[in-house]
């Protein structure tokens, strides 16, 4: 196993400055809306548009596709075929990121495409050069600034005629499994506010507008199958909210219900109904995460749902528009815990948590390296979506937000603690507030330096920058408090891989990375994983933190070796592929070193016993060279999992706070009690390392005219399903990420390329690049509430 030091933190000659806590700095111009996110490597980010109008080109069309360089903020427009209007993502478990879906070919002013399909969509439109995007599975390997982006290698892979799913999904919900293959769930066939018709008398189909089924990708010979919780939840379901349990199961909550489904058997077991009746998904859009897995919690997942709209069921409207004036409905603040799978085998109950600072909707959680989640963007009222008039509101000219259904913008974060007190959770102390509006269409994610980028917004149906809430390409960079310390860690010795299971590994902490006592710090230190997801309408999609569970040993000079354990022996607790670790030191943490999580490859992944650790080894007198003024974290210390830090059991007690002398943070202290533990700890040589058993309501000025009659009609009338594909339009012959050297390996051609292996299903069974014998063509194309 390779081990690295991880090129960021090589970086530091430019210390962090610390006016940067709790502000926002300009992050660039993303050139394309991004709606979509995730971090590709050190370097990059990718950013992902739907088809429109952006003044951006590429191949003399607009540009829906740009790469955001971390150490420039800087932007460089890429190429994508196919309309990626509300597609879902995710990881792959070799580092690469695929999309899913999205919506037919579009003209501008969002009008059907020039080549109708005769399905109330259209296959290609000559303005725009976009293609339907409906079915398209669309893979990107990730490059560095070493790489050469004008390769193939660089570059998306995005042509359905080689690739596709089994049936056309927008708004489909994605999630992986242990084995790396990804569940998609649900979704419409073409469009429309939320997912049903009125009356609703075909819940299931929805006269071909609603898709009810899932599948995988790879798929390998498995079919879609209906899903019966798609049927129940007709309507608000949306972008369903799905995380993979322990058990093999995944939680699903759409509408107001909540289940958990065996992806094997296709078996739904029923969870209580959301309290309060407050919808999260789309276009509710509350903000959901998973809590952080933490030796304390023993990895027992317990996941979160914070605002969204508890608006009743027959204001919610059908595909064409809200019955209501949504921008006029506040947003809940309402939070609820659940844990699907209780260690204890009780019956899984919602649990009410602190209400929310505001009511939000479009609100989206990032984890941060320390343990606190931030909640950033969103709205005070109304929903995700755009319309050009309401069930009561009937023109677009007496709209107030121009096509917006929400108003109200949330400009300054906040902060949630899952480990404080009940009733002293929120904070958003020391904050600042960004005049940006971040609504529908906007996307965060965490970087590498532990910041978090924010970008996008644009509630139109295609570009317009005179509006009242216009299309932003304006890009910016949130500091969390953490970033009051000049001083970061900076680990060696992190592998390039992690195993389920197997062997420990060292980092090693020079003394140079903290301040104060040895011991103390030593023994506030966490070795996390983070996962940030693929974001998008306020979601980010495999999002994971885990604290991987480690011992110590504080040496003479000063220095702290970790002994640190490989993940837990389950992959369905961190499902496999690319991932950041954090070296955490009295709540500051280093920058991520990019890792991989398991083999690489779709497949059962190998797992192995526990890690055992050595027992910790403490030594007085010992600490670190660095300035205390330099390594405040602005912040009380807490560790990821809430306490002072037991590596070698269930951590128990809390954290005695750190002191406030002369408006400085000083060395961290209260530790006291956890020394007294490793002091016990010690006589057990052998350590199992996993015991597993603010704005009101705007002015009601009406933005500048939009297009007109230009939305889409949303008759769902016109929607049925769809067997050709793009056969009268030529396509690029780029083979991107689909051939070429090892590296790629397994989403690579394996010959050999039979054309008369394509079966009913499209592209995603018999010519999957994952599957075990992949054949792929790189040649151009041819009532009551749930």
């Amino acid at each position: 196993m390779l081990a690295s030091i991880s090129l960021l933190a090589l970086l530091l000659a430019s210390p962090v400055i610390a006016g940067k806590a709790g502000s926002f700095a300009d992050g660039g111009n993303t050139q394309v809306s991004a709606m979509m996110m995730f971090v590709g490597n050190k370097d990059k980010v990718y950013i992902i548009d739907k088809a429109e109008g952006n003044a951006a080109q590429i191949k003399e069309h607009p540009a829906w596709g740009a790469v955001w360089d971390f150490n420039t903020h800087q932007t460089e427009v890429m190429d994508i075929k196919t309309n990626v209007f509300c597609a879902s993502g995710m990881h792959l478990p070799n580092g690469s990121y695929v999309t899913f879906g999205g919506n037919g070919a579009i003209a501008p002013g969002g009008n059907i495409g020039s080549v109708p399909n005769g399905q109330g969509a259209a296959s290609y439109d000559a303005t725009y050069q976009d293609y339907d995007g409906s079915k398209s599975i669309r893979i990107l390997n990730p490059c560095t600034d070493t790489d050469d982006f004008t390769s193939t290698n660089c570059q998306w892979f995005d042509n359905p005629d080689v690739l596709s799913m089994q049936k056309k999904r927008w708004y489909s919900a994605a999630e992986p499994l242990g084995d790396g293959s990804v569940a998609l769930i649900g979704g419409f066939v073409n469009g429309g506010y939320i997912n049903r018709n009125t009356p609703n008398t075909d819940p299931e189909l929805e006269g071909g507008a609603a898709e009810p089924t899932y599948e995988f990708y790879p798929a390998n010979g498995r079919n879609a199958t209906v899903m019966q919780f798609m049927i129940k939840t007709s309507g608000l379901n949306a972008y369903a909210h799905t995380y993979l349990m322990p058990s093999g199961k995944m939680l699903v909550q759409a509408n107001i219900s909540t289940m958990l489904w065996d992806p094997d058997s296709n078996t739904e077991t029923d969870l209580p109904a959301m309290p309060g009746n407050v919808a999260r998904v789309y276009p509710a859009s509350g903000a959901v995460a998973m809590l952080p897995l933490t030796p304390a919690n023993n990895y027992t997942p317990t996941v979160i749902f914070c605002g969204g709209s508890d608006m009743p069921d027959n204001l919610w409207g059908n595909y064409s528009f809200p019955n209501t004036d949504t921008w006029l409905y506040p947003a809940s603040k309402d939070c609820q815990r659940i844990t699907p799978e209780p260690a204890d085998g009780s019956a899984p109950v919602y649990v009410q948590d602190d209400d929310m600072i505001e009511g939000r909707t479009m609100g989206q959680f990032i984890i941060l390296p320390d343990g606190k989640m931030l909640v950033v963007n969103g709205g005070l009222n109304g929903t995700a979506g755009y319309a050009t008039n309401t069930g009561t509101t009937l023109s677009y000219s007496q709209m107030p937000f121009g096509m917006s259904l929400a108003s109200g913008p949330v400009g300054t974060p906040a902060l949630y603690d899952p480990n404080a007190p009940v009733g002293s959770r929120w904070s958003n102390s020391g904050f600042s507030t960004s005049n940006i509006a971040r609504l529908y269409h906007s996307s965060a994610i965490l970087l590498p330096d532990a910041s978090v980028l924010i970008a996008g917004s644009n509630p139109n149906v295609d570009v317009n920058l005179t509006t009242y809430f216009p299309t932003t390409y304006q890009a910016e960079i949130f500091y969390p408090a953490y970033f009051s310390a000049t001083t970061r860690p900076i680990p060696s010795g992190i592998p390039t891989t992690l195993s389920y299971g197997g062997d420990s590994f060292d980092i090693t902490v020079p003394a140079s990375s903290y301040s104060g006592s040895g011991n103390d710090a030593a023994d506030n230190t966490t070795v996390v994983v983070v996962r940030p997801g693929w974001t998008t309408h306020g979601m980010n999609m495999g999002q994971r933190f885990l604290q991987l569970n480690n011992t110590y040993t504080v040496n003479s000079d000063g220095s702290l070796t970790l002994h640190t354990a490989q993940m837990p022996p389950n992959p369905n607790i961190f499902q496999p592929g690319p991932a950041m670790v954090f070296v955490v030191v009295n709540g500051i943490p280093s920058n991520g070193t990019f890792v991989i999580v398991g083999s690489g490859n779709v497949e059962t992944q190998a797992t192995a016993g526990a890690s055992v650790l050595p027992a910790s080894v403490l030594l007085s007198g010992a600490g670190g060279s660095a300035d205390g003024s330099s390594t405040s974290s602005g912040d009380n210390p807490t560790n990821a999992s809430g306490s002072t830090v037991s590596h070698t059991a269930v951590i128990v007690g809390t954290v005695v706070a750190g002191i406030i002398i002369l408006g400085v943070i000083g060395a961290l202290i209260g530790v006291c009690a956890s020394r007294r533990r490793r002091a016990a700890a010690q006589k057990n040589p052998n350590v199992s390392s996993y015991p597993m058993s603010n704005t009101p309501l705007g002015s009601k000025t009406l933005g500048a005219a939009g297009y007109g009659g230009g939305l889409r009609s949303s008759d769902s009338s016109a929607f049925s399903s769809q067997r050709d594909f793009n056969d009268s339009q030529q396509w690029s012959d780029s083979s991107a990420n689909l051939i070429g050297d090892g590296r790629l390996s397994p989403y690579h051609d394996v010959p050999p390329y039979l054309e008369d292996s394509r079966g009913p299903h499209g592209m995603s069974m018999e010519l999957d690049p994952c599957a075990a014998q992949s054949r792929m063509s790189t040649s151009p194309p041819h009532g009551q509430r749930y």
